[in-house]
């Protein structure tokens, strides 16, 4: 198998059954700013749905980046680690960037209201697999860790390491240094 540098990315689905305090938080910060924000794209309060208000008005798509402000601060609080994934001696995994979605909601009750926060990994290099395990390196590669594929986890970026690119940059290198 060749080595690749990838990213990962996870999606936690939050709604109305969620349990944790941190689901919770982002539930209702998001459902409050989903009504505030909402009001733009519903005129005369007609629409009850996230999908309705779509369907009448492409602009409400915005939503997903506007309801995003409202869970910064829960956001902050992982400190860059993913609640919800870990590697398979339980440590956290880290996230680069998280992405905020919002899947469907009511103005009428927040039990209807359903969230996805996309955590995205920083590059990672992918030594090999063994069945559905990824075994990866992160930085400078000193230290391996296990992954086991599983739902809401996919391999969102993959770059395969070329070792006859990386030869064929090493001889450019040693030829600028000879040049010097």
């Amino acid at each position: 198998m060749s080595k690749a540098i990838i990213k990962l990315t996870y999606k936690q689905v939050i709604d109305a059954s969620s349990t944790t305090d941190f689901e919770k938080n982002v539930l209702f910060a998001s459902y409050q700013e989903f009504l505030l924000k909402s009001q733009a794209y519903n005129p005369g309060n007609r629409l009850k749905t996230f999908s309705e208000m779509k369907n009448n008005d492409g602009r409400s798509n915005s939503l997903h980046y506007k309801l995003s402000f409202a869970i910064g601060y829960f956001i902050e609080t992982l400190k860059n680690k993913i609640p919800v994934l870990t590697d398979n001696l339980g440590n956290s995994i880290t996230f680069e960037a998280p992405k905020f979605e919002l899947i469907e909601s009511d103005t009428t009750t927040i039990a209807e209201h359903k969230v996805a926060l996309n955590y995205i990994t920083g590059e990672l290099t992918l030594l090999n697999t063994i069945g559905e395990y990824l075994v990866l390196t992160a930085g400078n590669g000193e230290e391996t860790f296990t992954v086991k594929m599983q739902d809401g986890l996919s391999i969102s970026s993959y770059q395969e390491i070329n070792s006859v690119t990386a030869l064929n940059n090493h001889d450019v290198f040693s030829q600028l240094k000879v040049a010097k």
